[in-house]
């Protein structure tokens, strides 16, 4: 009896422990289970963050490609271009202050350039109350794929200021990006900061 007694003891004492180690084992798959799933879904988040962020990415380029070619266009209008010319050959000499200057440009720009110069010089001594000596550029030009705009340089050629239309674009491109991404697809709500 008392054989019997130890046994129903040890064989219910195994069972049990047997019975702790399958209920272990399984949270231990459910949980493993579990956190296959928040990987899954946090893959797909992000793979979903990410396309949105591609596409917002695509239609700011595309907004910046459609300015480019309104550029492109605003350019073929003489008159409007000249004063825009104007206005770029006076700002970058009012930057680089120099009395002797380079002035390069496309070379399909360089007989309005020539129109602008008069212009350019009144601005330049009505700013300044000095005059300026520009030399156009005979040998070297702006690239054909630049949009428009002028580089003027120091005559020794250590001090250059670009102003060309695509700079331009570049620069506002590199600042305004934030504002047009919030003109555009609005306030994004994981964004901490405004200023």
């Amino acid at each position: 009896a008392k054989a019997e007694e130890e046994f129903q003891i040890e064989k219910a004492r195994l069972v049990q422990e047997q019975r702790l180690k399958i209920l272990e084992y399984y949270n231990k798959k459910e949980k493993q289970i579990d956190l296959a799933k928040k990987i899954q879904n946090s893959n797909l988040s992000n793979q979903a963050r990410l396309r949105l962020l591609q596409v917002r990415h695509e239609k700011i380029e595309e907004l910046l490609n459609d300015t480019k070619s309104r550029m492109v266009e605003y350019t073929k209008d003489k008159a409007k271009y000249k004063e825009l010319l104007t206005n770029l050959i006076a700002q970058a000499l009012l930057q680089i202050l120099e009395d002797k200057v380079i002035l390069i440009c496309k070379e399909a720009d360089v007989h309005i350039v020539k129109d602008c110069l008069n212009s350019v010089q009144e601005i330049y001594k009505k700013f300044t109350q000095k005059k300026v000596h520009i030399d156009i550029s005979e040998d070297k030009f702006l690239d054909d794929t630049c949009t428009g705009g002028v580089v003027i340089t120091s005559k020794v050629g250590k001090i250059q200021v670009e102003n060309t239309l695509d700079s331009r674009l570049e620069m506002l491109k590199s600042q305004m990006i934030p504002e047009i991404r919030e003109l555009l697809f609005g306030q994004s709500e994981s964004r901490k900061f405004r200023s």
